[in-house]
């Protein structure tokens, strides 16, 4: 990238002046921002642990630098990027790791840096999915998390993440933030408020992301970010834990949001501070504990993390106006779920008991049953898994159902090779050297799930889903 090439307004460049501490060199800061950023990754540990990962990983001779604040995630260098883009590698086909920017990491870590495990949780602003997975990950696919989106076209994409990586305990709206408080007071543990920003940070992926920008633009963001952490905070149980972040470096859209919202309701918020999140924390570490991550710190994107927590209830706020409509969905009755169960563990397939079995029609889907009170209260896109439709002859079972449940010893696995596995992401059928001897099988590749097959003939019928086939160039070239 030329030197030239990240647009820097003075004015930002004076406002920025002013926001970095002493310690900070401005020099150093205009230098991290026209260099290009670091790609990495972290190991989705509801797959694979991450000494597996490695194992797996190390005859490709990737070079991966351990991310301070996130022990599954990795900086990355790879010399054959060029023969195989990162996201076409089986690996990530698989969801045994996501691409992630190293501080967009930092969030979920703050999140989960108490004692307690949370049991219900809320991704405000949830798209594309990298820090809903990473919290389904830390919770190990227990409890329920509500991750929003607001932008419909996103939702989708949002949704191909969570299923790529095998998630179970996920329900999606599409909402303005704004809503919860109303809708959902006091219903969450734990919720990440990832709000939209100005984006200063993002300069080093997007050279151009400052073109547009402008104090005044940062203000009117700040006012809706205002009406978001209050909304989330009304959400929150008593006790509860909010964590705040944008990938954004002004005051305005940071630190003064945080006082604002104590202001507000003094009684009730506690910043708890974060010096103690990593080795090295101290280095971001703003007065009030929160860490403000300039760029040249730790050499990623710029980003802000503040953790807090509400120390008492607080007046609620007046109940939403709308109707929410009747909810389609209905519990399977015991002796039809007790059916559905045994065919579903004939198949390979099995679930924790967290997870509840519903049905609309000839749908069977498996809710979290963390997720069951707020059923009424608002409208959801989809929850949890859809694990199979019924029909004269038994079930079929879904593609997302296989990929988060059918794990990695199953007894209907029937392994691909390489070039095998490939063809399966090309929505290609699969001519075996050795066909398996049973009609329905689940294939596999490193042992990780890929879809289910039917052997006819010779050959296995692909259902990999149609909006999920790649074409391009995918793994098969990035020999070992």
């Amino acid at each position: 990238m030329a030197q030239n090439a990240v647009y820097l307004p003075d004015e930002f460049l004076a406002q920025m002046r002013d926001a970095m501490p002493a310690s900070l060199s401005f020099d150093d800061f205009i230098a991290a921002c026209q260099r290009p950023l670091r790609r990495s990754i972290r190991v989705n540990t509801l797959k694979i642990s991450v000494e597996d990962f490695l194992t797996l990983v190390a005859p490709y001779h990737w070079r991966l630098t351990p991310v301070p604040w996130c022990s599954e995630g990795f900086w990355i260098e790879r010399d054959d990027e060029d023969a195989v883009p990162l996201g076409s590698t089986a690996e990530h086909l698989s969801g045994l790791f996501y691409i992630q920017e190293a501080s967009s990491m930092l969030p979920v870590s703050a999140l989960f840096a108490g004692d307690e495990m949370p049991s219900r949780v809320m991704d405000v602003a949830a798209a594309p999915g990298s820090k809903t997975t990473q919290i389904a990950a830390r919770m190990g696919n227990q409890g329920a998390i509500l991750a929003n989106e607001y932008s419909a076209s996103r939702v989708k994409v949002l949704h191909a993440n969570i299923s790529r990586c095998g998630i179970s305990n996920v329900a999606l709206t599409h909402f303005d933030g704004r809503v919860f408080g109303p809708a959902l007071p006091e219903m969450f543990d734990a919720i990440l408020l990832d709000a939209p920003c100005s984006g200063e940070g993002v300069v080093r992926k997007d050279p151009d992301a400052l073109k547009n920008w402008s104090h005044a633009s940062n203000l009117e963001i700040a006012a809706t970010q205002r009406e978001l952490i209050d909304s989330a905070f009304h959400a929150l149980r008593p006790g509860g834990t909010l964590v705040y972040s944008t990938c954004t470096l002004n005051r305005d859209e940071n630190e003064a949001i945080c006082h604002w919202l104590q202001e507000q309701y003094p009684e009730a918020v506690e910043f708890l501070p974060l010096g103690d999140l990593f080795t090295g924390a101290y280095q971001a570490l703003t007065a009030e504990g929160f860490l403000h991550v300039f760029p040249q710190i730790y050499d990623c994107e710029g980003f802000f993390v503040a953790r807090l927590r509400k120390s008492a209830a607080i007046p609620p706020l007046p109940a939403p106006q709308y109707k929410v409509g009747n909810f389609p969905f209905s519990p399977m009755k015991p002796r039809e779920a007790a059916l559905l169960t045994a065919a579903a563990a004939e198949a390979g397939l099995g679930w924790q008991s967290e997870l509840r079995l519903w049905q609309r029609d000839k749908e069977v889907w498996l809710f979290p049953a963390a997720i069951e009170p707020l059923i009424g209260k608002v409208r959801f896109s989809r929850i949890g898994l859809k694990l199979a439709e019924s029909h004269n002859k038994g079930y079929r079972w879904q593609h997302e159902a296989v990929i988060a449940l059918a794990g990695v010893n199953n007894p209907l696995a029937f392994e691909l090779s390489h070039a095998e596995a490939e063809e399966w992401y090309r929505g290609r059928d699969v001519y075996p050297l050795t066909p398996p001897e049973s009609l329905d099988v689940i294939v596999t590749h490193q042992h990780q799930p890929l879809g289910l097959a039917r052997r006819i003939g010779s050959r296995l019928k692909n259902s990999y889903p149609r909006e999920l086939v790649r074409d391009g160039r995918l793994f098969a070239g990035h020999t070992k």
